[in-house]
């Protein structure tokens, strides 16, 4: 008789779990498979059971539930009545605040977005939305996605012209503006602005992720961005040019030859109804599936009722599902959630379940360039996943570094809860 050993005297950094009974979504396939884990990190079994011959130390029945890598949001403005870019005074809780509400929608890391804002407001915040490992106390915070103030006016959306600003000193302006880069992972900017293109080159060259976005480019300056360090377009069709026959604006980076061989331009879809009609989101989709990434571009109101409310400097009316600057017709970021958005772009585009699910989790993470540990369920990655009813792609349970941080009591049934899964449990409304 062959001699298995208990794991956690052999084991590296924590107790092995297997999860069995469930649909895994790895190698772009769901697959009927087992999940195991040895404390914040996925692991193979193949080597732990055969050659090493440990058992695990607990085994949870998933009872047919999906398994996914955990949600990746890079634009998420605030929610649950806080705002980053107005709460200035207040962000570590409103930080903790969304943070934490986020788990019951299946979101595990996330980018706090700053709208357009005055330098002031630069200086007080980006210094609190570092990089910081989630858990317990919510998703982790992958550092900022500044969007703007190096926008076009003439696409300036919902953001305040006052605060708009140029790149008349190159990249010092940057500098001067947000005072703290080492806080930020992400820039949305107008590539047409003088200087952009220069500023482009220094943010690649530093790890900055470059998106265009709010901006009045035709295709030959999207086109410049890219070959010059840009991987991203900020809410595809919103705030910039309509794609028009003879020159597609930045919507045409999707169709465009002219970009680095390989390079895979992403973009972002807010897949909540409103933001685009639904025959443009498939068209989209259609046309450039590798480069999706959905984003909620969630505004305070997130989470709550219809009422007043503030994005930036920008006093904002919720009502249903639409958040427009009070007194205009001007969308003013959305009210969705990560999970709604999933659900939303599944059933619309009709595209696989695979390709729903990797536009919030592969594609976001490889666009920030953390794929080797986020978006992904494969051997060595972080223990970022999330339980999902079969069909309807309700979240059962969020769990970081191996670790149960959510789970919706409406599902108990689905799922026998582990020992890990000590939180408290939130009423299914908020899901």
């Amino acid at each position: 008789m062959v001699n298995m050993k208990n794991s956690t005297t052999t084991s590296g950094n924590g107790p092995i779990v297997k999860f069995h009974n469930c649909l895994i979504l790895r190698n772009h396939e769901l697959i009927n498979d087992e999940l195991w884990i040895s404390g914040s990190n996925i692991i193979d079994p193949e080597s732990l059971f055969y050659n090493e011959k440990i058992l695990p130390d607990q085994v949870v029945d998933c009872k047919g539930a999906i398994i996914s890598p955990g949600f990746i949001d890079v634009q998420l403005n605030g929610g649950f009545g806080v705002d980053f870019s107005y709460d200035v005074d207040t962000v570590n809780v409103g930080i903790m605040t969304v943070a934490k509400g986020i788990l019951a929608h299946g979101v595990t890391s996330f980018c706090p977005t700053l709208v357009s804002s005055h330098p002031h407001v630069y200086t007080k915040v980006l210094p609190h939305l570092k990089r910081c490992v989630g858990g317990k106390h919510g998703a982790e915070v992958l550092g900022a996605h500044v969007e703007g103030p190096f926008i076009n006016p003439e696409k300036k959306g919902a953001h305040d012209q006052a605060t708009m600003q140029t790149f008349k000193n190159g990249m010092e302006s940057i500098r001067e503006v947000y005072q703290h880069i080492d806080s930020i992972c992400m820039i949305t900017l107008a590539p047409e602005l003088p200087n952009a293109i220069k500023v482009c080159i220094e943010l690649n060259e530093i790890g900055v992720i470059v998106s265009v976005g709010h901006s009045m480019a035709n295709i030959a300056q999207g086109e410049l961005a890219v070959n010059n360090g840009a991987s991203f377009i900020t809410h595809l069709f919103n705030a910039m040019l309509p794609f028009h026959h003879r020159d597609p604006g930045l919507v045409g980076l999707l169709g465009s030859e002219n970009l680095p061989p390989g390079k895979i331009i992403y973009y972002g879809i807010i897949a909540d109804g409103n933001h685009t009609h639904p025959s443009t989101t498939r068209i989209a989709y259609r046309s450039y599936p590798k480069g999706i990434v959905l984003v909620t571009d969630a505004c305070s109101a997130m989470g709550l009722s219809n009422g007043v409310y503030h994005i930036g400097q920008q006093v904002i009316e919720v009502t249903g599902t639409k958040a427009f600057v009070q007194g205009t017709n001007t969308l003013a970021g959305s009210v969705a959630t990560m999970v709604s958005c999933i659900q939303y772009f599944w059933a619309t585009t009709k595209c696989t379940l695979v390709e729903a699910l990797e536009a919030a989790t592969l594609h976001p993470a490889t666009l920030l360039k953390i794929e080797k540990h986020k978006g992904t369920l494969a051997f060595g990655s972080d223990a970022d996943f999330v339980f999902l009813k079969p069909n309807t792609l309700d979240v059962i349970s969020t769990w970081i570094g191996g670790q149960c941080v959510y789970q919706n009591d409406k599902f108990d049934e689905l799922i026998t809860t582990s020992e890990n899964c000590s939180v408290s449990k939130k009423k299914s409304s908020n899901s």
